[in-house]
């Protein structure tokens, strides 16, 4: 019995005992918890790893760094050029090969129509089959049949911004891929989020391959996607896909397991089968959480439009891509921001279709009769705008403005301006950080002979991360030795490394700033949201006007990528702090 708690004799000497302690801990000046003792004494078996480190680099400083110089190949590299050569020739006899062009014949089939209906002479005609009216009506109602009014005008806008701006054809270019690999994210995506949602074996597995896509870099897969569906629509749809895959199966596998197991448990007594419990139950309930992946997904595969132009993808990438190329400022600009403009209309819309959907099944969605009417009658008036661009030029080809030369003229300007200004202090910031801490750290790192770089590392692994981390470690850093690239690996883990200490000071301090005043967040979190939704590609050029062509730039085009997320987690975090728990501290 004495398992079971103190004799009760000495339950007040527990509770004075009890009192005693929280008062201590609470005093000022107290000693840390010992949950802090142990966090803080990671940091010393680090700091010794790091002494060593730089004792034995000082003596061995430049020996077997593997660096290859120059376009050098080593053996493996050049196995790996033969077997790409090798696929290539039995493109016609091999079956994979086969398939892959059958599938990229498929995809590059549909987009050759949907661009003759909607966006490209379709030859002897001298215009698309639908021109720009029609097209803007028949979005617009559409808009408005599955959402509102609101949302009717928002599409409405960003129709007319594509053409107003010069980039039409561009537009719905990258409209039908992002519809397409949209599409075909839903119907791979969505039985692999039931099937995370629904069996725990299965979500441990496909969780590892979601982490092995979204970590991969883009550019990795761009070679193979190139290699098996070829370059232009097939391998930019596959490309975008394997991209926009992972948010829809996560986001919508966690809403199904996300239902309360007791609403499972009541349906399931009055004797349903799997199909019905997902279909009338589990899936309703995570349509909000779908949605979201969804939104989420159809982001991913917009922001894949400038990386995908580098395989001949089509879209707004292209002059984007082109702009970058030149160094225009101006011309990267405008398409950057009407890829932005689609990305809000396409969010938008999708969420306001389900808020719609929602409220139509609990008996609202307001005068019924009335919505009819305005459907039924802005219906007609669609049709009569698709039969009139199909009859008169200037309704079937976008008249030219030179709205978007102005625009991008204007941001020349202000980029010049915002260099004149601010030059001379970039380049100071740069060049300090560049001597005291980036070049000491790449030193580090990609000078120290191979064996002694790749032992701190794996060292550094076990302090922090324990023995699953060490493994990890291991496994990555003996790949990087297979494939000889380590040298260049070391640099990129220091700009990494540097461009993660950067984000970390920004975010504490923002996020904070953020979390502690509310005019801040206002301000702010617009500029955020920029950040997260424009192309990457588009602020790479400002960044390399302001640091020019070097480390840094990479460097500062990272952290302006990353940032924003760092720092709304920080904020929101800080925000979500219970006020008793603050009152008590």
């Amino acid at each position: 019995m004495s398992d079971l708690g103190p004799p009760m004799a000495n339950r007040d000497d527990l509770h004075d005992h009890t009192t005693k302690t929280v008062a201590r801990r609470v005093e000022p000046g107290a000693p840390p918890p010992v949950a802090e003792d142990a966090g803080v004494g990671r940091w010393i078996p680090a700091l010794g790893v790091v002494v060593v480190w730089v004792v034995i680099y000082s003596f061995t400083k430049g020996n077997d760094t593997l660096a290859l110089p120059g376009r050098e190949h080593t053996d493996l590299h050049q196995s790996l050029t033969d077997f790409n050569n090798t696929l290539l020739a039995s493109r016609d006899t091999n079956p994979v090969m086969q398939f892959t062009n059958s599938v990229s014949e498929v995809l590059r089939g549909f987009f050759d129509w949907a661009q003759r209906m909607l966006a490209r002479p379709n030859l002897p005609r001298p215009v698309p089959e639908i021109g720009w009216l029609g097209v803007i009506a028949l979005a617009t109602w559409v808009g408005y049949a599955i959402a509102n009014g609101r949302i009717a005008v928002l599409v409405l806008a960003s129709f007319l911004s594509f053409g107003v701006f010069g980039y039409w054809q561009d537009s719905i270019d990258l409209l039908i891929v992002t519809g397409m690999a949209v599409g075909i994210t839903v119907i791979v995506g969505m039985p692999l989020a039931v099937l995370a949602g629904t069996s725990p074996r299965a979500n441990k597995v496909i969780t590892v391959v979601l982490d092995f896509m979204q970590t991969m870099p883009t550019f990795v897969y761009l070679v193979p996607v190139v290699l098996f569906f070829g370059i232009g629509v097939g391998g930019a749809v596959v490309a975008t896909l394997i991209y926009a895959v992972p948010p829809i199966v996560r986001i919508a596998g966690f809403g199904i397991r996300e239902v309360p197991t007791t609403t499972i448990e009541a349906t399931d007594s009055a004797g349903q089968t799997y199909w019905q419990r997902l279909l009338k139950v589990q899936l309703p309930m995570a349509r909000k959480t779908i949605i979201v992946g969804l939104n989420q997904t159809t982001l991913a595969a917009l922001s894949m439009a400038t990386i995908a132009s580098y395989i001949n993808g089509p879209g707004l990438g292209k002059p984007v891509l082109n702009a970058l190329v030149a160094n225009d400022f101006g011309g990267s600009f405008v398409p950057g921001v009407l890829i932005v403009v689609m990305a809000v209309m396409l969010d938008r819309t999708t969420t306001a279709a389900s808020e719609r959907s929602e409220k139509v099944a609990r008996g609202g969605g307001g005068n019924v009769r009335l919505r009819r009417l305005i459907l039924a009658g802005s219906g007609a008036a669609a049709l009569v705008a698709v039969y009139l661009s199909r009859q008169q030029l200037s309704l079937a080809e976008f008249p030219e403005y030179a709205a978007g030369q102005k625009v991008a003229d204007a941001a020349d300007a202000a980029m010049g301006g915002v260099v004149d200004l601010v030059g001379g202090v970039a380049s100071t910031i740069k060049d300090d950080l560049t001597d005291w801490f980036l070049n000491p750290m790449q030193s580090l790192l990609a000078e120290s002979p191979w064996w002694l770089a790749g032992l701190a590392i794996a060292a550094l692994a076990v302090v922090f991360g324990g023995v699953r981390a060490l493994v990890t470690t291991v496994v990555c850093l003996a790949g990087i030795w297979y494939f000889d690239l380590w040298h260049d690996a070391m640099i990129t883990l220091n700009m990494t490394l540097v461009a993660t200490v950067l984000v970390m000071i920004l975010a504490l301090v923002f996020g904070v700033w953020m979390a502690r005043d509310r005019r801040v967040d206002l301000g702010i979190r617009p500029l955020l949201d920029a950040g997260q939704t424009i192309p990457p590609f588009v602020y790479l050029i400002p960044v390399l006007a302001l640091f020019g062509p070097t480390r840094f730039t990479a460097i500062t085009a990272g952290i302006v990528y990353a940032a924003p997320a760092a720092i709304k987690l920080v904020a929101d975090g800080v925000k979500a702090v219970s006020p008793t728990t603050i009152e008590a501290g």
